[in-house]
């Protein structure tokens, strides 16, 4: 049986980013793979220390970060897996900190600064592929994002993840409601009909776009 890790890398346990994870995990699953979801917020790690261990000569990590903290054992369930797939909500045009640390975390570990003679650029260190999902959620309009450049700001670590792991594709939720009750925040840039609207009518169909995307990867 194919197993898919699932995480989290927003805050919220039962927002956006988290609905849209869930659909992709029930995608998998009815592709028959086994998951297991993890919210990272819940987790006491940092980023990459650049102790340089799995880069050293004769090292044994293994495409495992060698530093021994509550990411190690969700990293080593990642390179275990059969897919990954992760999601965060963008904040100032980046995905969140914990996102990042999580990605620097994998992606370093089974990073090479070897010439790959025979194909050209890096060599890659897995002998494998991970097909890995990315999603993002946003509550910036589509016109928007793409005003402010975002599928180069985010599709550079939908990249990363493609070289790495081997595959990466991301699925995007655009203008995403913020507030379950805008009367409580100091809020009016957003005009709460049109985002209820949108959520009513937008958003279950980026529920199903999530939901493709586990199935495809716990196909692959």
């Amino acid at each position: 049986m194919k197993k898919v890790i699932v995480l989290n890398a927003g805050p919220r346990k039962n927002f956006n980013t988290a609905k849209m994870l869930k659909a992709a995990q029930k995608g998998a699953e009815t592709a028959g793979a086994q998951t297991e979801f993890f919210d990272l917020y819940d987790y006491d790690f940092k980023g990459c220390r650049s102790c340089l261990a799995c880069q050293r000569k004769g090292s044994k990590t293994n495409g495992v970060c060698a530093v021994k903290d509550d990411l190690r054992p969700i990293l080593e369930k990642c390179m275990a897996a059969d897919a990954i797939i992760v999601g965060s909500p963008v904040y100032f045009s980046y995905p969140t900190g914990v996102f990042r640390c999580f990605a620097e975390r994998l992606l370093f570990a089974n990073h090479t600064y070897l010439i790959d003679k025979e194909k050209g650029g890096l060599k890659r260190r897995m002998d494998k592929n991970i097909p890995t999902g990315i999603i993002f959620t946003m509550n910036c309009p589509e016109g928007m994002a793409n005003g402010l450049n975002y599928s180069v700001t985010l599709g550079d670590n939908v990249n990363a993840f493609n070289h790495i792991m081997g595959y990466a594709e991301s699925v995007y939720a655009y203008d995403t409601k913020q507030f379950d009750d805008f009367s409580k925040y100091n809020c009016d840039i957003f005009d709460e009909k049109l985002k209820t609207e949108v959520q009513k009518t937008q958003f279950p169909k980026d529920l199903e776009r999530a939901f493709d995307l586990g199935k495809r990867l716990a196909e692959m």
